[in-house]
């Protein structure tokens, strides 16, 4: 099940990818805080930001769930423009909203 509103019928190869691994992560929470991240914005993100965000859905997501929700310091090579950008998107004071 996915919950996308983003259709993919005008996204390249690349995009698609993006926006099928981003909702389809495994772990209901990572699906819903990646998926909705990724339906505000893979239209308007640069190639540089399309390779940090692969290699962002490529982590655990336990690891990924605890930088989000800061529970854990996030690596250097992630704490990035990017990742902040995700945990402002998720409002991680109110349950995740479906």
């Amino acid at each position: 099940m996915t919950g996308t509103t983003l259709s993919s019928a005008d996204l390249n190869p690349r995009q698609r990818k993006i926006l099928f691994r981003a909702w389809h992560r495994g772990l209901r929470e990572m699906d819903l805080i990646m998926g909705q991240f990724t339906d505000s914005f893979l239209g308007t993100m640069s190639d540089s930001d399309l390779d940090l965000f692969e290699q962002l859905i490529e982590q655990s997501d336990r690891d990924l769930l605890h930088w989000i929700l800061d529970a854990e310091d996030i690596p250097s090579e992630f704490d990035t423009a990017l990742l902040k950008a995700i945990r402002d998107h998720h409002n991680h004071s109110a349950p995740i909203n479906i």
